[in-house]
């Protein structure tokens, strides 16, 4: 049996609206994946954190306060520094085009925008998770 793919839905820095990614959290969770909600105001820190606990496969931000760049940046730096390679970083919220290019630069994923249909996340990381290597594992390894 393949186990579920795990995912961190986060909320890192200030901003304190976070519909949309609960509305991301529920779908994901509708769609037979495992999700851990992080809550509001995290930092980078302890979103690695998290993750490397949780041991999931997706670490998706939800950021709408304008910090994209700095948020996924920091998160970006700390996962390669601790080695962590082969976890998918996604998200979403209120993103400028060029700013999605330069973080594709930095190894983030697919960045989605308001109103994106929660299929077309959902199927992303299906996806992802299935060329990844890690679909093949069994649950509890």
């Amino acid at each position: 049996m393949e186990r579920k793919i795990r995912v961190l839905v986060g909320k890192p820095g200030l901003d304190g609206h976070d519909r949309g990614a609960k509305v991301v959290a529920a779908a994901l969770r509708d769609a037979g994946m495992e999700v851990v909600y992080s809550g509001l105001h995290q930092t980078p820190e302890a979103l690695v954190t998290m993750a490397v606990q949780e041991d999931v496969d997706v670490i998706a931000l939800s950021i709408l306060s304008g910090a994209h760049m700095a948020l996924f940046g920091r998160l970006m730096e700390l996962l390669k520094a601790q080695g962590v390679d082969d976890v998918l970083v996604t998200g979403g919220g209120i993103i400028p085009d060029q700013d999605m290019d330069a973080l594709t630069k930095l190894g983030v994923g697919k960045l989605f925008g308001p109103g994106t249909p929660t299929g077309e996340i959902v199927k992303y990381i299906r996806t992802w998770f299935a060329g990844s290597g890690r679909a093949g594992q069994k649950a509890g390894a």
